[in-house]
């Protein structure tokens, strides 16, 4: 399934099947840190870049398999830009919804929400996690990089707020860190005033995890991430989580490989499946064993064979290796 992927163990959400409505990288920003090796045509405009009868055929192909879809916690729609940038994805949300019980989460970088064609998409999901990763303007350019149709922040912020109240599902504010660029006190105290306006149900403070686009882009320490968590919860009584350095890398190494993706798969198809992830973003070989239930020796002869082949590069990040596709 070319839009449809995963599903992958997500820290925040669980067992996640992933659709993709966009072509890589179809966005308004291009920040710093995306874990898309390769700058965006930067457009704000709207259409239907990927039919949405496709999609929603994959999706029905997908729900047709009562095995694959059993375990799963939620679907999360995303893209290799910005979702909200689809004209279908109200459409896509709402049969997901007629389809299954199972709840739908939307990961947008929330340039998009104070429009109301926008808003009312997005009303039938149960999550949505709009991204603010910066409060003054000049933090928000040097970490986003909008397109000059996405460059007013203070119409992003009220946009976002605005939606928040409307809402009736949960709000989720991402706050993605990096060093020396969005960091500063006074990027936390506008960030404080931000939150106070928009009033999410939790928010969920990131750094750079993964390999970013700019090798500038440097993560914050776990101790000032710390820091930053309680000075936002000093001043408002919403939960705050820390999402980067949250998870174990090591693979799972039991003798046996749990029922997963690659039980049904021919050893191509696990290649594919592989290839897919890493298009849409790096991962460590044990997030390949954990999404795919690989066991730790055939994950590593795999990744070594696509490797040699000149499939895959590696990349050193956060003293972690990371894998990415040739394309990627």
């Amino acid at each position: 399934m070319k839009h449809l992927f995963g599903p992958v163990n997500s820290r925040r959400l669980g067992l996640s099947q992933g659709i993709d409505l966009l072509p890589p990288k179809t966005c308004n920003f291009n920040c710093i840190y995306c874990e898309i090796n390769r700058a965006p045509q930067l457009s704000c405009e709207r259409g239907e870049h990927v039919p949405t009868e496709i999609i929603l055929a994959e999706i029905d192909e997908l729900l047709a398999d009562e095995s694959r879809v059993r375990d799963l916690d939620v679907f999360t729609i995303t893209a290799s830009g910005e979702p909200t940038l689809h004209t279908g994805i109200g459409t896509i949300i709402r049969h997901i919804k007629h389809k299954t019980d199972k709840p739908v989460a939307i990961l947008t970088n929330g340039s998009q929400l104070h429009l109301k064609e926008v808003q009312e998409d997005l009303m039938a999901a149960d999550v949505v996690i709009p991204s603010l990763d910066a409060a003054r303007p000049e933090s928000f350019r040097r970490v986003n990089r909008p397109a000059k149709c996405s460059e007013d922040l203070e119409t992003i912020i009220g946009g976002i707020a605005d939606f928040s109240r409307k809402f009736t599902g949960e709000t989720w504010l991402e706050v993605l860190l990096v060093e020396n660029i969005n960091d500063s006190p006074e990027d936390i105290v506008a960030l404080q005033k931000a939150i106070a306006r928009i009033r999410p149900t939790r928010v969920q403070l990131n750094t750079v995890a993964r390999p970013p686009f700019e090798a500038f882009a440097k993560p914050l320490t776990r101790k000032r991430m710390e820091e930053v968590k309680g000075e936002i919860e000093k001043e408002y009584d919403i939960p705050v989580d820390i999402l980067a350095g949250s998870k174990d890398n090591e693979i799972p190494d039991s003798g046996k490989e749990k029922e997963g993706i690659s039980e049904k798969l021919s050893a191509a198809d696990v290649e594919d499946e592989i290839s897919k992830m890493l298009l849409r973003r790096p991962c460590t070989a044990s997030e390949i064993a954990e999404t795919l239930s690989m066991t730790q020796p055939r994950t590593s002869e795999v990744l070594k064979d696509m490797e040699n082949r000149g499939c895959l590069t590696v990349k050193i990040h956060g003293g972690k290796k990371y894998y990415r596709t040739v394309m990627g």
